[in-house]
């Protein structure tokens, strides 16, 4: 326990600057006499640890002198503050360094609650059998994003042959549903890059623009521009009985645009729901058979009719063949 102190004591000076044998015996729950120790060990470990008696007096470390072995690390620094989260994100081995190094900081009586927090909360931000990505220059993009640094990038967008090479200034990294996003400026204006479409990027020596735009701001207008481009949806009224609804929702929810609407009482419940697409609503509600009934609208009810008719030959001709042998 004198090595967590210790390192406790050397986190409070450096963040601190002077404090007095007293202030830090009441922050460390320990005697002043403890400190005064604790003080001489660092002093014969080599750290420049000095005190001065008197008024104005106190314990401090030689001024402007940091500690690189016992205070974070580059990348335990930016892994903290960048919010390393899942057991698969790249920088969560120097995030659970710099939790132990805070811990360690963290005067005995109030570790215990969070070093639990740390043990007993787990984020993982992929859905079920959803899958991993792990894109191969996630940390190249990072280490330009942190050093503040142009990139030259060969991306292939979707649905292109080919790649194309350009040099741009990134303004930072984003993670929504698993899936990393670079938001950057490029010549053309501020761009949006899936980080797994990337094929290579190079770090250059030139940096970016002094006036880049905020991160927060910058990926609001790109997301919203996202959704505007998407189709607005299929709009669908089904009449489903109270015990299914849940069900159905649940099954429903992936290809859902909005939140669903659920009114009436009674035998039968009406639930307003809206679909990404034709084919997706099609793909649901014929798998759910006879759970509801659609009843917009009218061009779904006719495609799933037909489909049905489809599916009904291809099995009733399959089950005829089979007769047959």
């Amino acid at each position: 326990m004198r090595a967590d102190r210790l390192l406790s004591l050397l986190f409070l000076l450096q963040s601190n600057g002077r404090m007095t044998a007293p202030d830090l015996a009441r922050t460390l729950e320990v005697s002043t006499r403890t400190v005064l120790r604790d003080v001489e060990a660092l002093s014969s470990a080599g750290v420049p640890v000095w005190t001065e008696r008197g008024r104005g007096g106190g314990i401090s470390l030689v001024e402007n002198w940091r500690t690189d072995v016992t205070g974070f690390t580059t990348h335990e620094a930016r892994a903290l503050f960048s919010g390393a989260v899942g057991t698969n994100d790249p920088q969560r081995p120097a995030w659970e360094s710099a939790v132990r190094k805070l811990l360690a900081a963290t005067p005995a009586a109030h570790r215990e609650p969070f070093r639990r927090a740390a043990e007993r909360i787990l984020v993982e931000p992929l859905g079920w059998r959803a899958r991993q990505q792990d894109p191969p220059h996630l940390p190249g993009l990072q280490e330009a994003v942190f050093s503040a640094r142009r990139v030259r990038l060969t991306y292939r967008s979707a649905g292109a042959r080919r790649a194309s090479t350009r040099s741009l200034d990134p303004v930072g990294l984003v993670a929504k549903g698993g899936t990393w996003y670079l938001v950057a400026v490029t010549a053309t204006g501020e761009r949006l890059f899936r980080v797994d479409r990337v094929e290579d990027v190079a770090v250059l020596d030139d940096p970016v623009a002094a006036d880049l735009p905020d991160l927060p701001g910058v990926w609001a207008r790109l997301r919203a521009e996202v959704e505007r481009q998407h189709v607005p949806g299929v709009a669908v009224r089904l009449r489903v009985r109270p015990e299914d609804v849940g069900l159905v929702l649940r099954i429903a929810d992936a290809q859902l645009v909005a939140e669903p609407e659920v009114s009436g009482t009674g035998e039968f419940l009406l639930v307003a729901a809206t679909f990404r697409a034709l084919p997706a609503a099609r793909a649901v509600l014929l798998g759910l058979g006879p759970l509801l009934t659609v009843l917009d609208p009218p061009e779904l009810v006719a495609d799933l009719v037909r489909t049905a008719r489809d599916v009904l030959r291809t099995y009733g001709q399959a089950d005829a063949d089979r007769a047959e042998a």
